[in-house]
């Protein structure tokens, strides 16, 4: 049973690294533009603040995800500390499974509200 988890929560974490690096902006390095000649919108703003924040708060809840994981290890046999870390992994994995529905909410609204259909 033991090895049954450590499998679950190794294959969710591996699941969910590529959302977390796919949360960093890519910038072409030879877009250049002139001064007072930079087209920043406020859905363009919008949406880079969005794509920070949904990457920040992944960061945190996978790193609060690897505690949980560490204090489960290190509670030995202590049944409190066991329940306390079961807790923490659990509500980490409820917040990660937030971060992305709200992800995914953030890119059919901005896909069907904005011109072109430019989501995040």
């Amino acid at each position: 049973m033991k090895n049954l988890k450590q499998t679950i929560q190794l294959a969710l974490f591996s699941l969910l690294v590529p959302v977390i690096v796919l949360a960093q902006q890519i910038i072409p390095i030879n877009q250049t533009t002139l001064p007072g000649n930079q087209s920043s919108t406020f859905t363009t703003v919008f949406n880079y603040y969005i794509k920070v924040f949904l990457g920040v708060v992944g960061v945190l809840a996978v790193a609060f995800l690897i505690y949980g994981g560490f204090r489960y290890i290190t509670s030995a046999g202590n049944e409190e500390q066991a329940e306390s870390a079961k807790k923490i992994i659990q509500n980490s994995i409820i917040g990660l499974i937030i971060i992305i529905l709200s992800y995914v909410i953030v890119i059919v609204i901005g896909n069907a509200l904005l011109p072109g259909g430019r989501g995040i």
